[in-house]
C-alpha cells in the first residue's frame, strides 16, 4: 500500500519518540509506546529483550544527550503502511558514541498510533 497512509500521524509519534530519546524522558516515550511493546537488540550476538516496565527505568537512569549538549542527529528514513492501522518506520539516530538503526512497528489502536515493537542495531563511532 505504498503511497497511502497517515504519514503525518506516524511522523508526529516519531517526533515524540526522538524527543524522548534526546531528553532521556520515559514519560514522553510512554506516550508513544504501547504498554505491551517489545524492545529487542542482538548487536553483540546475544538477545537483549525488554518490555516497557524494564525499558523505561533504563531510560530514566541515562544522562540525557540534551543535558550533555550533544548535537541532535535523528531522521526518519522511511515510513511504510501495510494497511490503515499498521505501519513500519525505519529510523536513524545517534546517542553518545553510538549510531542506531531502529525498525519500529506501529499500530493504530484506540484512535492513535503507538509503537508496538522496536528492533534495533547500533555501531560504535570511532
Amino acid at each position: 500500500m505504498a503511497g497511502s497512509g497517515d504519514f503525518q500521524g506516524v511522523a508526529e509519534v516519531l517526533a515524540v519518540y526522538f524527543d524522548g530519546l534526546h531528553f532521556a524522558d520515559s514519560k514522553r516515550l510512554a506516550q508513544v509506546f504501547h504498554p505491551q511493546a517489545q524492545y529487542v537488540c542482538v548487536t553483540d550476538g546475544t538477545l537483549l529483550y525488554r518490555d516497557m516496565a524494564s525499558y523505561f527505568p533504563v531510560v530514566d537512569a541515562r544522562t540525557s544527550p540534551a543535558s550533555l549538549g550533544e548535537e541532535r542527529r535523528d531522521e526518519i528514513v522511511s515510513i511504510e503502511f501495510a494497511g490503515p492501522v499498521t505501519a513500519r518506520a525505519d529510523l536513524r539516530c545517534s546517542i553518545g558514541t553510538r549510531d542506531f538503526i531502529d525498525f519500529l512497528t506501529l499500530i493504530k489502536l484506540d484512535g492513535r498510533w503507538q509503537i508496538i515493537s522496536k528492533v534495533f542495531h547500533y555501531t560504535e563511532r570511532g
